[in-house]
């Protein structure tokens, strides 16, 4: 059973009514301290209180989570209203929340034009598992890519999100989740077994992390920042599709996880499939993993396998990939295949896809097979799209999916 939750109607219609001088305002959320700190200064903060001050409002926006500056106790009222006066830490409007019957959670979420001419839509998703529960998050609204087998890549791009809004994904679901300090978990709700709700994080929604480097960039470095959301780096995942320039770039300056959208081990294929592959083939594309900084046998890089029935699954194919990945240390998740309406594509058969796994797995590299999760409300990779591009619900739920799993690391 799927379950939608229903918003007050104030939240449904909020970007609507609010003023545009409001709507407008800066957010203190996705500054690093020394930006924090700047932002302060220029509204008269004396120099002498602005390391106090960042220290202060870093704690109440990444430990307590709060999003309302009266919150923050310790903080004068001059200062608060200062603060309320110049800037917002308000979380993006929920337009839709929906819990799969296996525990999923998918949030349709809205934000401010910026220049793209209307409010805009992204969705972000968690699934709960035993030991861990992941959050997938989105760069950018829309895509460039094109993928010929993944949804989410028929819609165009729009434009990137800043890392306010890459970072305020985790806030709110950590809010949601119950996830904060002082905060109740919702009735019902589906937890792992383990202190956090949200262990884990990916950038694996909407959009190519890569084409949007410096501000996933930023956001990372704060959810990853000790004192503060405090996520292990090995519990973070980046995935990309193949920007070869910045791949040595992300393990150097962000230094997370690596995960691959692979899907096929011939050029003229992964051409088609992933045409990003055109500009940066897979000789240069496996090089850049060899060359990624921080990479051993403790910190694989997972490379992604969309299977595709009669297309990228033979046992060929696994010879090949097995060939490719010589000499990397890797995990291969295999991704039985999720349709949507208009795709000319078929899911491998199932015992297809266990022969895959099974000859990758004798030549010794990991090959999970991804659960199907969030089947219900079309929360798999992939399939994420936003609101003026989703498929009717009573259509949604004719369709299997899987949602993200199997990254980052167990421990710390």
């Amino acid at each position: 059973m799927t379950v939608t939750v229903t918003l007050p109607e104030r939240s449904q219609t909020a970007a609507s009514i609010r003023p545009a001088a409001i709507i407008e305002k800066p957010s203190l959320i996705g500054l690093d301290r020394e930006a924090l700190g700047n932002a302060l200064r220029e509204k008269g903060v004396p120099e002498k209180q602005i390391k106090m001050r960042v220290a202060q409002i870093w704690n109440w926006l990444y430990v307590r989570g709060v999003s309302d500056f009266d919150h923050m106790a310790n903080v004068s009222k001059d200062m608060r209203e200062m603060l309320k006066t110049h800037f917002t830490i308000a979380r993006p409007e929920i337009v839709e929340e929906q819990v799969s019957n296996d525990g999923t959670r998918k949030w349709l979420l809205r934000f401010p034009p910026r220049g793209a001419g209307r409010p805009v839509e992204v969705e972000a998703v968690y699934i709960p598992e035993e030991g861990r529960g992941t959050l997938c998050i989105s760069s950018q609204v829309g895509c460039t890519l094109t993928c010929s087998f993944c949804h989410t890549g028929t819609q165009k791009l729009v434009r990137n999100l800043t890392a306010e809004e890459i970072l305020s994904q985790l806030l709110l679901a950590r809010d949601r989740l119950g996830d904060f300090p002082d905060r109740e978990t919702p009735v019902g709700t589906m937890m792992p077994s383990s202190d956090r709700k949200v262990t884990n994080i990916v950038m694996m929604g909407m959009g190519e992390p890569l084409y949007n480097f410096e501000e996933v960039k930023k956001a990372l470095l704060i959810a990853t920042d000790g004192d503060g959301l405090s996520l292990s780096k090995r519990r973070v995942t980046l995935s990309t599709s193949g920007v070869v320039p910045e791949i040595y770039r992300t393990g150097e300056e962000i230094g997370v996880m690596l995960a691959i959208s692979l899907h096929a081990v011939r050029d003229e294929l992964r051409d088609m499939l992933v045409p990003i592959n055109k500009k940066y083939p897979l000789k240069e594309l496996i090089e850049a993993c060899r060359n990624y900084p921080g990479l051993s046998n403790a910190r694989r890089i997972t490379f992604e396998y969309v299977m595709l029935k009669d297309v990228n699954d033979s046992l060929e194919d696994a010879k090949g990939l097995i060939q490719l990945l010589k000499g990397v240390p890797a995990k291969i998740n295999l991704i039985p295949f999720n349709p949507w309406p208009g795709t000319n594509y078929q899911c491998s058969d199932w015992a297809q896809i266990e022969k895959f796994a099974d000859f990758i797995n004798q030549a010794g590299y990991a090959s999970p097979i991804r659960t199907p999760r969030g089947r219900d409300i079309l929360a798999a990779c992939g399939q994420l799209k936003s609101e003026s591009e989703r498929m009717r619900k009573t259509e949604r739920l004719a369709f299997e999916a899987m949602m993200i799993a199997n990254h980052g690391e167990d421990d710390d």
